[in-house]
């Protein structure tokens, strides 16, 4: 159907564009074809693909086939100030926004100055500033904090007859700011002040689901229905991290009960680049007789936003096959060789 108006010849054209718009949308509808049924799959006979899309989508997949498999001396971690990596240098690589831990880095315990200034259109401005050489150059490291933004830089001295002041230095950071006076920071605990401030948004503790799948196991009464830990499973958590006793623990606990024994008496912890992770690992988790839904084990792993299946054979995984609103991401890793030295794991991607 197209719908035109006396209204000139663009606006009918519009109308006619947007008629066919939707009469696409409608077609394509109409001629959809959803995804086979994991039951049709499983039905049909592997070998079978780790992660099998929905039956009506939502979800992506990146497959380890065209993923290539890093080694630990593939592997980088690199702040955002590094720069300079170019996405395919690594196998893979572990970002985080470096101006947040720039002064812990760069300043805290050596020799820098801190100064501040009030003004009415930015509000409070802390700026940070360190002399640097390196291979015979001069430099000044800066940190210029507002209450939008902080920014970060290093420039270079060369070619100055003599150093910027404090508020052309600002301003190298931020245009803004323009004829203010700044005042240098006499309170002795000022270093402990800003840092504090800087990773007020760092996030140092996370929290992971880890789920053992068997073979043939395709509802999520299955998946949560298992007790026990198979060698290759107990393989793989040690390789997560270490096996820790719940009752008066001191790390993170993630929302587990150290107290009581109420989660159980035991889980998986680590800590990897100062940052803390508990893992609830299913098999961990309280057992409920007569309970199908196994609430208990649920109400911890479905309120994780990213977690690990584990197959110890070829066996499909659907990302739906957990109902939960926090769960967006899943990595699906099937054991190859188990318990040998020759261990592997083959990994694949999913997220909503």
């Amino acid at each position: 159907i197209t719908v035109a108006r006396e209204t000139g010849d663009g606006a009918g054209q519009e109308a006619e564009a947007s008629a066919e718009f939707f009469d696409m949308l409608e077609r394509m509808q109409d001629d959809y074809i959803p995804y086979p049924r994991i039951e049709e799959i499983v039905e049909k006979g592997g070998p079978y693909s780790l992660v099998i899309l929905p039956q009506f989508g939502g979800y992506w997949i990146e497959d380890a086939e065209n993923v290539g498999t890093p080694t630990s001396s593939d592997s980088s971690y690199y702040e955002e100030e590094d720069g300079g990596l170019s996405p395919g240098t690594f196998g893979y690589k572990l970002e985080c926004n470096g101006t947040v831990r720039a002064y812990r880095k760069h300043f805290l315990g050596k020799e820098h100055l801190n100064f501040y200034c009030t003004t009415n259109s930015l509000g409070n401005l802390i700026l940070s500033l360190k002399y640097e050489e390196a291979e015979g150059q001069e430099y000044l490291r800066i940190i210029l904090r507002s209450r939008t933004k902080t920014l970060h830089d290093r420039i270079s001295l060369a070619g100055l007859s003599k150093l910027p002041s404090v508020p052309q230095i600002a301003k190298l950071l931020c245009d803004d700011v323009t004829g203010l006076k700044f005042y240098p920071v006499l309170y002795p605990r000022a270093s402990q002040l800003i840092v504090t401030y800087d990773e007020h948004e760092v996030n140092n503790t996370f929290k992971f689901g880890v789920i053992y799948q068997k073979f043939g196991q395709i509802s999520e009464e299955d998946l949560f229905g298992n007790n026990e830990e198979s060698p290759a499973f107990t393989e793989f958590l040690n390789l997560l991290g270490d096996k820790i006793e719940l009752l008066d623990f001191k790390g993170f606990r993630g929302g587990l009960d150290v107290a009581h024994g109420q989660t159980g008496t035991d889980s998986v912890y680590t800590v990897f680049r100062e940052k803390e992770i508990m893992f609830h690992v299913s098999t961990k988790l309280p057992y409920t007789e007569g309970d199908p839904q196994q609430l208990q084990r649920k109400r911890h792993i479905g309120n994780d936003i990213v977690a690990a299946i584990f197959q110890e054979e070829n066996t499909p995984f659907v990302p739906d096959m957990i109902a939960s609103n926090f769960l967006h991401a899943y990595i699906v890793v099937q054991v190859e060789n188990a318990c040998t030295d020759h261990t592997t794991y083959k990994v694949t991607r999913s997220s909503s």
